[in-house]
């Protein structure tokens, strides 16, 4: 394929029929949003046609024409071959994975073959990340796009180009099509801070142990409702009151992240802290909330608490893709 060629020619082609590129979360490629091209070969190939039968006709020589009109039919049916390879396709969006700012976010993409006859050498391209992939008949593709990413915010993948060369590589077709699909990019996470020293540590009202089953604290008198399991029995078989146990367990301060406590100048700065402060909190298994202006995040565990936070730093000030 012809990269340069493609390269002039298709921005112009973008432009012209920008307004007709269709967008959605599931698109069909038909025939008025197929564009064809010669490549550099087959530009190559029609040249050394004209020459052929240049050559036929000077010499009169029927063995040339006939070799001449057959690699040209040859070469007209290719096009048509080259169009089947790519109509008609289905593209389907699939889920996104996130991603720190400068890391890679993966898109997939569900490709769909309706037709009796399989596709070959199809190439999927999209914010500078490229994949090939064949389709057999009536069935799936999935592919996966790795996009580098720069800002925090929603990353939208934007332009998909999907073209083929196949089979004889003297033509290319190409079609756009652009997958409703955003990916987070969470802030890149600053350098290793002690926790200690930018968080809060809330105990509230608490004075460090709850009633729980952790550690044995004594007995107390026996109240409709305790679990066996906590009846003191050997005491009831000594014909003494009836007892219950008591147990303890330990509570851990809950962890704040504050936004008001970094000495950090700038937004940006204070994201990558806070987005550290996150990941360490994490690790270490505490309970953590996140305050940040006009938004507040209750303490909690879990990767999905976590998720939450990166989220909400990610978006911080109603980042647009």
């Amino acid at each position: 394929m012809n990269r340069r060629l493609a390269a002039v020619t298709e921005p112009i082609i973008f432009k012209l029929f920008r307004h007709a590129i269709p967008r959605g979360h599931t698109l069909s490629l038909e025939r008025r949003r197929i564009y064809a091209l010669p490549t550099r070969y087959g530009l190559l190939f029609a040249a050394m046609l004209l020459v052929m039968l240049l050559g036929a006709i000077n010499y009169n020589n029927s063995l040339g024409f006939i070799l001449t009109f057959l690699l040209a039919s040859m070469g007209v049916i290719s096009i048509l071959h080259t169009y089947r390879n790519i109509a008609r396709l289905q593209l389907h969006s699939g889920k996104t994975t996130p991603a720190f700012a400068g890391d890679k976010a993966y898109f997939t993409l569900h490709l769909h073959n309706p037709e009796n006859h399989p596709r070959y050498a199809l190439r999927v391209t999209a914010a500078g990340a490229a994949g090939v992939t064949d389709i057999p008949a009536q069935d799936n593709a999935v592919m996966e796009l790795g996009v580098t990413t720069q800002h925090r915010g929603r990353l939208a993948l934007g332009k998909i180009t999907l073209s083929t060369t196949y089979p004889l590589g003297l033509v290319r077709t190409w079609a756009y099509a652009d997958l409703d699909m955003h990916a987070i990019v969470y802030p890149r996470p600053g350098p290793n801070r002690p926790l200690d020293s930018l968080a809060v540590f809330d105990y509230g009202d608490r004075s460090g142990t709850t009633t729980g089953s952790d550690d044995f604290m004594g007995f107390r008198n026996y109240h409709s409702g305790d679990s066996p399991h906590h009846i003191h029995w050997k005491a009831l078989a000594r014909n003494l009151p009836l007892l219950t146990k008591r147990f303890t367990a330990s509570e851990s301060p809950e962890l704040w992240l504050d936004w008001s406590l970094l000495p950090a100048r700038d937004d940006e700065t204070r994201l990558r802290i806070l987005c550290r402060l996150v990941l360490e909190a994490q690790r270490g298994g505490q309970s953590y909330g996140l305050r940040l202006p006009g938004v507040e995040i209750k303490p909690g565990q879990g990767t999905v608490h976590q998720q939450r936070c990166l989220e909400c730093l990610a978006l911080f000030g109603n980042v647009l893709p």
